[in-house]
């Protein structure tokens, strides 16, 4: 299980360091692809054999499930670390993610997402993000 926030920066070539405590679970090799709210998720393969299976059972006559899936697997890509635990995110991913120097990762159970420093401090800060709210929302479906 991924917890936790930590701070990183991309270097000039598109490394990215990844903390020591996520390497373990994300194994050899794993997928990133773009995320959902500007941040790229990065799925250890078993978990994002999951997803593949699940995202397979979309019916591809609704528009919808075809752009969701379009969306998960046009920017997915393999990705392995180096021996000082970094990654190269691919350029792409990086303008999806606004990715320039300072990030942040964090663990999200299941994933990793990465994230702009100041887009995640924005997303922390919203107004509109009511964590009661969500709470209440969450409730409603048993958790």
């Amino acid at each position: 299980m991924f917890i936790g926030e930590y701070l990183h920066t991309i270097d000039k070539k598109g490394r990215l360091i990844i903390p020591s405590k996520f390497r373990d679970d994300l194994g050899e090799s794993f997928i990133i692809t773009k995320g959902l709210d500007n941040c790229l998720f990065i799925y250890p393969q078993c978990e994002w054999d999951i997803l593949v299976q699940k995202l397979k059972t979309l019916p591809l006559t609704r528009k919808d499930a075809r752009a969701f899936v379009r969306f998960f697997f046009s920017g997915a890509c393999e990705c392995e670390l180096d021996k000082q635990g970094r990654i190269l995110v691919p350029s792409n991913l990086r303008q999806h993610a606004k990715l320039e120097k300072e990030s942040v990762v964090i663990g999200v159970s299941n994933r990793v997402e990465v994230w702009d420093k100041q887009l995640w401090y924005a997303y922390n800060n919203d107004d509109d993000l009511s964590y009661e709210s969500i709470a209440e929302k969450m409730a409603e479906l048993g958790i």
